[in-house]
């Protein structure tokens, strides 16, 4: 089943938090996260990775890259046992485990640990989603085998990504904490290469609502949607009132998957 979605964000609330809560994260660009309206259509588009690769596992699974930890209580709600967060920077880890990773929810823990030198045992876990991270990444082969490694055989490894072939056009990265962006074939490749089997890569793409409501921005929206200097007031609420459900997870044909958002793309480990 699909977990609840997270009610959009009022405009009006103040973003302060109460005593004693974790500080928000800095936006730097690098991750997104709740309670901030004008990066809620960033934020949505990614609940709607995570509710689609939710809805596929159970048992222990492991959000390597959890970033700011919204995911984590996600992948918990949708029927995961436990869950496990891992996070490099020592910051972001420690504001995930305070929020969401308190006494009160044993079944989520986070640890700090490199993506590429994982401090788990080999064939431990159920499943393991990798969700807007491997762009980040230097040593993303490196990443993908030690998600292979802790995943038990027939386990699932679920991996999101902006499609390159739309979220940058033409040029480099157009967001600078991206190492590199991938095409759906770029991306079967690298769980092709890490021994996955019956890989499958899937496209997100607005739903018929929020295209329509966007289709004024013309070819490129990512573009105006990034910089919020640009809204005029109309767009600022459109932006603050997407939902996760405005957006949706296909594959049907190449086509539909090359002029999709972003990627997901899913294997199974042998055995």
């Amino acid at each position: 089943m699909n977990p609840p979605d997270v009610p959009p964000p009022d405009p009006t609330r103040s973003t302060e938090v109460e005593a004693g809560a974790p500080t928000p994260l800095p936006l730097t660009g690098e991750r997104t996260g709740p309670d901030v309206p004008d990066e809620n259509y960033w934020f949505r588009r990614h609940v709607a990775a995570y509710d689609h690769v939710a809805a596929a596992i159970h048992g222990t699974v492991l959000d390597a890259g959890c970033g700011e930890g919204y995911g984590l209580p996600i992948l918990l709600a949708a029927g995961a046992r436990g869950v496990i967060g891992a996070e490099l920077d020592p910051t972001t880890a420690e504001h995930a485990r305070r929020r969401y990773a308190d006494d009160s929810v044993a079944e989520i823990d986070v640890i700090e640990a490199d993506l590429a030198e994982l401090p788990l045992v080999d064939t431990t876990l159920d499943a393991a989603v990798c969700l807007q991270v491997v762009e980040h990444l230097t040593e993303p082969d490196e990443a993908m085998a030690e998600l292979v490694r802790v995943v038990h055989p027939g386990g699932l490894v679920a991996v999101s990504t902006p499609n390159r072939t739309t979220f940058t056009p033409a040029g480099s990265p157009r967001n600078p904490f991206h190492v590199r962006e991938y095409d759906a074939v770029e991306l079967a490749e690298l769980l092709d290469r890490a021994g996955l089997v019956d890989v499958r890569v899937l496209g997100l793409h607005h739903g018929p609502r929020l295209a329509a409501a966007l289709a004024p921005l013309g070819d490129d929206p990512v573009a105006a949607l990034a910089d919020p200097d640009r809204w005029d007031g109309p767009l600022r609420a459109l932006v603050h009132g997407v939902r996760a459900d405005d957006f949706t997870v296909v594959a049907d044909d190449v086509a539909s998957v090359g002029d999709s958002l972003d990627l997901v793309a899913w294997g199974r480990v042998l055995g």
